[in-house]
């Protein structure tokens, strides 16, 4: 098993440190500022794409586990249901719906939302009359579709851990004195905070070296290090040299974070204080 793991990473870091002659270099690496706008996007989109989820998931999570056993097993049916299609298709599916005459520019005529903006500006010579909303080929599409394809693994994870806290505890709790929002800002929170930093990793990780969301949903105009990675390797700037250099960057960053994360989640099962 870690041989699968083990000598991929050693054919990188290989490639990485040696040219296309095979001698050892570092020029792999002394071009990487140029990419540095790359870098900070991916990690930018990666984040922001995974607080959207926290911020999402946590509360659905919470909810489900307040259900009935067998609603809970019904809504994360429910939830796992878009991960048993293809990822592929998933992300075409957001590509009918954000396209400039997609179903929601289309829904959003239709109830004459452009003609209202328009007639508001009947009097600007200088305004253009709008048909559609930039949907696709933006930031925020990308985002949309990280969110859309990785909030389960948020949810699921978060929700596990919420339903095994011993309701014992919440009771002697609200049995103290406290409120319900005391209960979870002292309870709930740090004994979910496990489950909590799993999610980030399973979004953040996934998240910040996509290449096929951003490639579909911003139509190459949104580059990602996953985009970046996949030129060295498929187009036709072929250098397997640098895509293996970048590869290995972004590993690094992904096993910073997975460290801090860790570092953060240290102690979440101690005792809990009222």
């Amino acid at each position: 098993m870690a041989l699968f793991v083990v000598i991929p990473i050693i054919l990188i870091a290989v490639y990485a440190f040696t040219s296309s002659s095979g001698g050892f270099t570092l020029d792999n690496f002394s071009g990487m500022i140029d990419y540095a706008p790359v870098f900070v996007r991916s990690i930018w989109l990666a984040f922001v794409a995974t607080v959207a989820c926290i911020l999402i998931g946590y509360p659905v999570a919470l909810t489900i586990s307040r259900m009935s056993p067998k609603n809970q097993r019904i809504l994360i049916m429910l939830i796992m249901l878009p991960m048993w299609i293809n990822f592929l298709l998933r992300t075409y599916a957001w590509m009918s719906l954000l396209e400039n005459t997609g179903l929601i520019n289309r829904f959003l005529a239709s109830i004459g939302i452009f003609d209202l903006i328009n007639s508001l500006h009947a009097g600007d010579l200088a305004y253009t009359p709008i048909t559609h909303f930039q949907l696709i080929n933006t930031d925020g599409a990308v985002v949309l579709g990280m969110v859309y394809n990785y909030l389960p693994f948020m949810i699921l994870p978060i929700q596990s851990v919420i339903v095994k806290i011993d309701p014992f505890v919440i009771e002697a709790a609200q049995d103290l004195g406290a409120n319900s929002r005391k209960v979870f800002r002292k309870i709930i929170l740090p004994l979910s905070l496990s489950g909590v930093i799993s999610g980030i990793t399973m979004v953040f990780v996934p998240a910040v070296s996509t290449f096929v969301i951003s490639k579909l949903l911003s139509n190459g105009t949104v580059m990602l290090l996953g985009d970046l990675i996949e030129m060295q390797f498929t187009g036709a700037a072929y250098n397997p040299h640098l895509g293996s250099a970048i590869s290995l960057i972004m590993m690094v960053i992904v096993v910073i974070c997975m460290s801090v994360m860790n570092k953060f989640g240290e102690g979440e099962e101690q005792a809990v204080v009222i």
